[in-house]
């Protein structure tokens, strides 16, 4: 039996700038953390030769081409997988819809697990690779790189993403003041709203060329709080977050709506400086920066809301348990 587990994340500066079709001609950039919530993946023998996947539904077929689950179908072709397992995904959050990049990471551990279970050590770069391989070449879905490689490699990362198709994931070196300042002063509430991101991200994907200052201007704001956040300026990130929600709502309609910008205005009066959807938008999780002081507001103005309390996670995917 092998057992991962596998960071979700929250996405700070530069979403949409990981999307080939911009980085590839403009280049890209993201500031993003993997989080103390995690997606488990267990693998195990079976004593026949079916394929049993336990999600939030259960399936038993005789080969992988029957299975529905796409992301872990793909996984077994990936990792040459063709019978006899039992595989198992449980997550700490809703498993679709919450913004916090929950796809890629159970791409990440079903394949960390596989290879695990094949007697193989994969790399971080091998994960994210293979990842972005199932998720946008196999799969054709309408999603960036970032996902897969903060799912991957964990921290806090700035990533890089070259018009030659290479990326770079950086380290993000801080002081442990600076650490706990960013556990301190960021909040997380659930929006009660789950949505399917695919239609927001492929209206995203198609308007490219047409919002190409939106995104430059994006990239060039995750330049600016990665620079900032080496100086440990930490404060200024909240009106840095507040700019960039401003932007990320012209990229695509469904981004924000009536309720959600009437949850974020009523955040900001209560004392909250900045904050953004976590994912595509259109609901899920909305990351807050708000000073200590004003934490307590906060809440009490979004008590209608699910706080998830959460802390930076230096860990990316790793096996927990490993008896073969």
């Amino acid at each position: 039996m092998i057992i991962t587990q596998t960071p979700l994340r929250v996405s700070f500066f530069g979403g949409g700038t990981d999307f080939p079709a911009f980085y590839l001609s403009e280049g890209g950039a993201v500031l993003t953390s993997a989080i103390d919530k995690y997606i488990y993946v267990i693998i195990k023998k079976r004593f026949d030769d079916k394929i049993r996947i336990g999600y939030t539904r259960t399936e038993i077929v005789d080969s992988v081409d029957e299975i529905e689950h796409d992301l872990i179908r793909e996984a077994l072709r990936v990792t040459g997988i063709t019978q006899g397992v039992e595989i198992v995904t449980m997550g700490d959050i809703p498993s679709e819809g919450s913004g916090l990049g929950s796809s890629s990471t159970v791409t990440v551990g079903a394949l960390n697990a596989m290879h695990a279970y094949q007697g193989e050590s994969a790399s971080a770069e091998q994960l994210a690779r293979e990842a972005c391989e199932i998720e946008i070449d196999r799969l054709g879905k309408p999603i960036g790189k970032q996902d897969q490689c903060i799912a991957a490699y964990g921290g806090l990362r700035f990533i890089e993403f070259a018009k030659d198709g290479g990326i770079s994931v950086e380290k993000v070196e801080i002081s442990e003041k600076c650490r706990r300042e960013l556990n301190s002063n960021f909040l997380l509430f659930y929006s009660n709203v789950a949505r399917k991101a695919d239609s927001i991200l492929e209206e995203q994907q198609n308007h490219i060329s047409e919002r190409l200052d939106i995104l430059k201007a994006i990239k060039n704001l995750a330049y600016i709080a990665y620079n900032e956040l080496k100086a440990s300026n930490v404060d200024c990130l909240g009106d840095l977050l507040d700019d960039s929600w401003v932007l990320k709502k012209q990229l695509a309609e469904p981004v924000s709506n009536g309720m959600i910008d009437k949850i974020y205005i009523e955040a900001r009066k209560a004392g909250a400086i900045g904050g953004k959807l976590t994912g595509a938008g259109g609901g899920g999780f909305l990351l807050l920066y708000a000073p200590y002081c004003k934490q307590d507001a906060v809440r009490t103005a979004l008590s209608g809301l699910q706080e998830l309390p959460f802390q930076l996670e230096p860990d990316g995917s790793k096996v927990m348990f490993n008896c073969r």
